[in-house]
């Protein structure tokens, strides 16, 4: 089915009401969150791997909403695995939490046919929030499918998404560069393009070094990039959480946070203890340098962000 813009026109009259009103619609794009506050706070959460484990996402996200963020998102797997799982959690954050939900799209392994599909998913689901990322290659993809497959970046995605679709859209950004790209110049090029072709908004890979955030901030403002960035921030809560954390991000590791490791990662209680304390002053120190917003990688786990939601609420 091919998707026009008239298809999204009913959101246009929805009626927005309190959060706390069941059984009413509400419906926010998150670009017009950020036109009205400034820090915005917000989760990732994922579908978990095991079926026998989906249903304890939902009580992970009870326990999320009563922190009150702004949205939530839903990762998506690679080709479309536990698209399924990303729809109904999203769903289930928009329609029965009534907070703005955004839902991830990975463009490898994509043809516009599907989608176009996903998109009428979603749309029939009352979520017009997407974070639209290349994504990492599946493991069952051969080279020849990888080499040619018809979207090759998120910027062609997100070109595709604001010419078919009335989604607000999100896109990924990196403090410390894409681990793929050459140069930051590289990566700051590319980062406009998405922006040229329709990102609405950005949320930052996770890091550890503010620094590296701000000078983000800066280069993007220098090339004409002004809209809202989240910064992610993941808790290190366990010395194997952070080996595994840098094999995926490729983030740098500050010597701030090796000392706490150094000291504290022998210890389970004192490790998550330290680790909470540090990703609450990482954020703090974000506040006072006016950051867009916070984006919290929960790894599913709302104790954690409940404590840090605590340490920083006051300053919101």
């Amino acid at each position: 089915m091919f998707l026009e813009k008239s298809h999204f026109s009913c959101y246009d009259n929805l009626v927005v009401k309190a959060r706390n009103k069941p059984n009413i619609v509400r419906i926010i794009m998150i670009k017009t969150i950020f036109q009205n506050k400034r820090p915005t706070l917000s989760f990732e959460v994922f579908p978990p791997k095991k079926e026998g484990e989906f249903t304890t996402v939902y009580d992970t996200l009870d326990t999320l909403s009563r922190l009150n963020p702004d949205f939530i998102s839903v990762t998506y797997g690679a080709g479309g695995s536990k698209s399924k799982q990303t729809v109904e959690i999203a769903s289930y954050i928009a329609n029965q939490l009534h907070i703005e939900s955004l839902a991830h799209l990975t463009c490898v392994g994509f043809t516009s046919d599907d989608l176009f599909e996903v998109c009428d998913t979603l749309k029939n689901s009352g979520i017009i929030n997407v974070l639209a990322l290349r994504g990492d290659r599946p493991q069952f993809m051969s080279d020849q499918q990888f080499n040619n497959r018809e979207f090759l970046y998120a910027s062609e995605m997100i070109s595709f998404l604001k010419k078919y679709t009335s989604f607000d859209i999100g896109a990924a950004c990196y403090p410390e560069k894409h681990y793929e790209a050459d140069s930051k110049d590289s990566d700051l090029f590319h980062l406009k393009e998405k922006v040229t072709n329709g990102a609405d908004f950005l949320i930052s890979q996770l890091f550890f070094n503010n620094q590296c955030f701000y000078d983000l901030k800066e280069q993007a403002s220098s090339v004409g990039i002004h809209v809202p960035i989240c910064a992610g921030i993941m808790p290190i809560t366990s010395s194997k959480q952070l080996g595994t954390t840098i094999s995926l991000s490729g983030s740098s590791v500050p010597k701030k946070l090796a000392d706490l490791i150094a000291n504290y990662g022998d210890n389970a209680y004192d490790m998550r203890k330290a680790g909470i304390e540090f990703a609450i002053s990482q954020i703090l120190d974000l506040i006072k340098h006016d950051v867009d917003g916070i984006h919290i990688y929960t790894m599913n786990k709302p104790d954690i962000a409940s404590e840090i939601v605590a340490g920083i609420s006051s300053y919101l």
